[in-house]
Formats: C-alpha cells, sequence, structure tokens
C-alpha cells in the first residue's frame, strides 16, 4: 500500500488496558488496522547472565530499541512492510524469527513509553493518553505477570515498587501533557470509542 497511513498512538502506564482498549477500537472500525506494540521493541539482552537481564530496568526509556521502531513506523507510512521483533518476556530476549506486518489505512502504535520520544511522536497523526490509577495498574500488573509471564508474585511487587512506579513518575505520566487526548479512568468508553471511529470515517472520506 503506497499512499494513505493514518498512524494512531496508545499510550499509558503498564495495566492501563492499552491492549484492551486498541481491540475494542478495532472491532468498531472500518478500516483495516495494523498494530504495533512498542513492547516487541526492547533490547536483545541474550549476551547478559541471566541475572542481569532479569536486574535490567525495562521501565526506563533506554530499555527500548526506539530508532528501530521510528524506522519501522516511517517505512509503514510510505506504504511498505515491516519485520517486527519477537521478544521473549521470560528470558528477556529476541527469539524465533520476526512477524510481518503488511501497512493498512491505520496503523496503531501502542506502548508505555511511546510519548518519552520526540521522533515517534512527531510520527503519529493522533496521540492518545490512557489515565489510570495506581493501585488498579498495578493489579492488572501482578495479575499478567503471573498468569502469563510465569514471574513470582513478591518478585513483580519489589520491581513495582523500585523500577515500574518510580519510572512511571518520571517518564510515563508527563506524557499526559504531549497527547492530544486523555482517556480518563471511569470516562465513557463506548463515547470515546464511537467518536475515534467518527474521527476515522471523516478521515477516510476525505481522503
Amino acid at each position: 500500500m503506497q499512499g494513505d497511513v493514518t498512524v494512531w498512538g496508545v499510550c499509558g502506564g503498564t495495566g492501563a488496558g492499552k491492549s484492551t482498549f486498541v481491540a475494542q477500537l478495532i472491532d468498531r472500525l472500518d478500516v483495516d488496522v495494523a498494530v504495533v506494540p512498542f513492547d516487541a521493541y526492547y533490547h536483545d539482552l541474550a549476551h547478559l547472565p541471566a541475572e542481569e537481564r532479569a536486574a535490567a530496568n525495562f521501565d526506563h526509556p533506554d530499555s527500548l530499541d526506539y530508532e528501530l521502531f521510528v524506522e519501522h513506523l516511517g517505512a509503514l507510512r510510505r506504504g511498505e512492510p515491516i519485520d517486527v521483533p519477537r521478544y521473549d518476556f521470560a528470558t528477556h530476549s529476541r527469539s524465533g524469527p520476526p512477524t510481518r506486518i503488511e501497512p493498512r489505512p491505520l496503523v496503531i502504535a501502542e506502548g508505555i513509553l511511546l510519548l518519552s520520544f520526540p521522533e515517534i511522536g512527531e510520527l503519529l497523526d493522533l496521540a492518545l493518553f490512557l489515565d489510570v490509577p495506581e493501585g488498579v495498574r498495578f493489579a492488572r500488573r501482578l495479575e499478567r505477570d503471573v498468569a502469563e509471564r510465569g514471574r513470582d508474585p513478591d518478585g513483580v511487587r519489589r520491581q513495582w515498587e523500585n523500577t515500574v512506579s518510580p519510572m512511571h513518575d518520571e517518564f510515563v505520566q508527563p506524557c499526559a501533557a504531549l497527547a492530544d487526548e486523555v482517556v480518563a479512568y471511569g470516562s465513557e468508553r463506548e463515547a470515546v470509542l464511537d467518536a475515534l471511529c467518527a474521527r476515522m470515517d471523516a478521515h477516510t472520506a476525505a481522503a
């Protein structure tokens, strides 16, 4: 696909419900959508001992290969396919073949630290920030990491206290001021989704 590609970004802290929000939006849209998860772009730590990998600060912007992410978003905007890394959160390394993503009329970039990089923000036609209280986000993070990533509950709590919460305050929450729209916890989700669908419909009609 060469030509009109719209790129939206969905940002917010861990456990804010970004993936759920994106899935609900896709269900309502009348256009084909490609989703690019920023958390697939963590640096490959396969060269480090297991203990050092586990101790890395994955909530700091330096943990992400944003240059490759920017390159890939730019390629999709130009109508070119990309190969997204396949990241293994259990081993903190890239493993297996990459995932091929073809350009679509709407590309949604989704990630915690999405708006921490001006280079990414410049590629977004619309930036959304999901603003969710810490208690809600922690409960979701705990459930996910234990069930899906095989983490120890005490380890999840320590990581939250040592890096996740302070990094959120320093790098993630300030991104709300950079977003075009902030979706507050408790907002009428149906109305928000309807408005976004109407926005995309209007863009498609005008194209």
